[in-house]
């Protein structure tokens, strides 16, 4: 769980949860794995990026995904993944690019928390 997170944040995430399609580390780290070309997107802020993310990740932060996404991503049916440090806020974003249209777009669940427990490569800039 998330000791650090509030019961009204909480709340609205396990919420998007329901909403969206997710998937899982292990499911990413195969099809990875297997030579799919994935777009992963890390909606962490800019220092958690920093600090490390998955190899070809690109970064559109939580704050300004909404605004950018189409500059980035044009094709509405492109499959997305979205990922941060849990869950949580990636499924919040993908709650909302459906909204905008985008028809495939998955959160990974456990974020970069669990990818980091299973041991997968991560880079850094």
């Amino acid at each position: 769980m998330a000791p650090n997170h509030s019961p009204k944040f909480l709340a609205i995430a396990h919420d998007a949860k329901k909403n969206v399609k997710e998937t899982t580390v292990i499911d990413v780290k195969s099809r990875l794995d297997k030579g799919e070309k994935l777009l992963l997107i890390d909606v962490r802020e800019e220092s958690e990026f920093a600090t490390d993310h998955i190899p070809g990740a690109i970064h559109l932060s939580k704050g300004v995904i909404e605004r950018d996404i189409e500059l980035a991503v044009p094709g509405f049916a492109t499959e997305i993944i979205l990922y941060c440090g849990g869950g949580f806020r990636s499924a919040l974003s993908a709650e909302n690019l459906a909204r905008m249209g985008y028809s495939n777009v998955i959160s990974m669940d456990g974020g970069i928390r669990v990818w980091r427990e299973n041991g997968f490569p991560l880079t850094s800039h």
